[in-house]
């Protein structure tokens, strides 16, 4: 189920090396993009409202996922790299140890979002749009009751892609996004009735049906991987427990730095929908993010597999001590990931109207939107292809700090100032704020290559 290539056949042939680990996890992200534009489609029924409310989430959703996603480029890191060492005992205690980190954050964090989802969610929406905000409440209060299982899968998730194997991740979390696509159909909108007298059921819970849908999706899948993981060399998972002082440490000065810069990228999103918020024709603006970002995800989703590609070898190559295989499977998996982002970018580009439009058909005002994102930003996919696997692969060997600085510049320092400034200083409006996406997006791919290429990544200890 896992493997580990040798390096010989590594260097002679890295495109086959990374594709062999990263085509599952490509296959996943673009099961979960497909996801991601049914939600969008399913929502898209109910009063724009909801859409707003999904939208202006959106960045909450991110934070919670960015927290996740930390712990699991943190299991991702140690798993890899004991792996890598051959050190059995080394790998199981480091999954067991992120898994209990795992359960006790989702649960901490699954306490705190009620609370700050009422302080949050008066910044995100448009100012005296009144029925957005409860609709956005219910959504995340729901959504809340899954974190701790969603906190379970990113960590077994990266810790089984730690040991070389990607392709459990594929079918468990691909068995999740089904059920949750299957939930969606039932609980969003009312019945169905169809010409051939077929009658679709339907409970017509709205955005508390979408919420649901991804809360029992979750439960499903994190007991898939407690009890699958265990049949896999890092062995039972019912075992964890809170790691104890020192393992404490060692997996929080990888995590923090990855967490951190999941915050910084979540808060300037924060900031960037605030400003979004109030340019004219604000409420349909806001409701064109989750959409927007559904259909881009279709660009850079394989280049986000090559990444968690990417983080892996790097991490085992390191533990091989053969920090040159390490760089030469990191670039290979960048450029894949860029000629990839060029073809779909160029496809998004050219078929934008029709694609929003296909996608948003009982929202005109909203598709207008997503397109007029979709050019901005498509012109920037290749650079974000580079940038989301060289931090990937930096990551993978517990390079978490240099990234860190690196997205703070580019979400915070140009951003956000940027978007103000073209938005309502130039009067811009919603593409303002499109413009200072795409530039930030590219010079944050420039800063990935030039960080990568110092090499600081090579030496780093975990």
């Amino acid at each position: 189920m896992s493997t580990v290539t040798t390096a010989e056949s590594s260097i002679e042939h890295p495109a086959r090396t990374v594709w062999a680990l990263a085509w599952p996890a490509v296959a996943l992200n673009s099961l979960q993009s497909i996801n991601s534009l049914l939600d969008s489609y399913f929502v898209q029924h109910l009063a724009q409202a909801n859409l707003t409310a999904i939208s202006a989430a959106t960045s909450i959703i991110f934070l919670f996922f960015s927290l996740t996603f930390a712990l699991g480029t943190a299991s991702t890191a140690f798993v890899s790299r004991f792996f890598g060492a051959g050190d059995r005992l080394g790998f199981v205690t480091a999954n067991q140890k992120c898994l209990g980190m795992a359960l006790t954050g989702g649960i901490v964090v699954a306490a705190l979002s009620i609370p700050g989802s009422f302080l949050i969610s008066p910044i995100l929406l448009p100012p005296n749009d009144s029925t957005s905000a409860p609709l956005m409440l219910t959504y995340l209060g729901i959504f809340s009751l899954g974190l701790p299982a969603i906190f379970i899968i990113q960590v077994l998730a990266g810790s089984l892609r730690g040991i070389g194997d990607t392709r459990s991740p594929m079918v468990i979390s691909g068995l999740q996004i089904c059920i949750h696509i299957c939930l969606n159909t039932v609980l969003i909108n009312g019945p169905r009735h169809f010409k051939s007298g077929f009658v679709l059921p339907g409970l017509n819970w709205g955005l508390a049906g979408a919420a649901t849908a991804m809360v029992g999706s979750a439960w499903v899948a994190a007991i898939i991987y407690m009890f699958w993981a265990g049949e896999t060399p890092l062995g039972s998972c019912l075992k964890c427990s809170w790691p104890g002082l020192d393992w404490t440490k060692r997996i929080l000065r990888i995590a923090v730095p990855a967490a951190t810069m999941s915050i910084v990228r979540v808060t300037s999103l924060m900031a960037f929908t605030a400003i979004l918020a109030r340019v004219p024709n604000g409420q349909a603006a806001v409701g064109a993010l989750r959409p927007a970002f559904s259909i881009e995800s279709l660009a850079f989703m394989p280049g986000f597999g090559l990444s968690i590609a990417a983080a892996a070898l790097v991490g085992q190559s390191l533990g091989m001590n053969r920090p040159d295989r390490a760089e030469k499977l990191a670039w290979t998996a960048a450029h894949h990931a860029a000629i990839v982002g060029f073809i779909a970018s160029a496809i998004l580009f050219i078929f934008a109207h029709q694609v929003a439009g296909i996608l948003m058909p009982d929202q005109p005002i909203v598709a207008h939107h997503v397109e007029q994102f979709l050019k901005f930003i498509c012109l920037t996919e290749v650079l974000f292809g580079y940038g989301m696997v060289l931090v990937g692969a930096m990551q993978g060997a517990g390079d978490t700090v240099r990234p860190l600085w690196m997205t703070l510049f580019c979400m915070w320092g140009l951003r956000v100032p940027l978007a103000w400034i073209l938005a309502m200083v130039f009067s811009l409006g919603s593409n303002g704020c499109w413009i200072s996406m795409s530039v930030s997006q590219a010079v944050q791919g420039i800063a990935a290559i030039w960080m990568f290429k110092r090499g600081h990544w090579k030496t780093q200890k975990v």
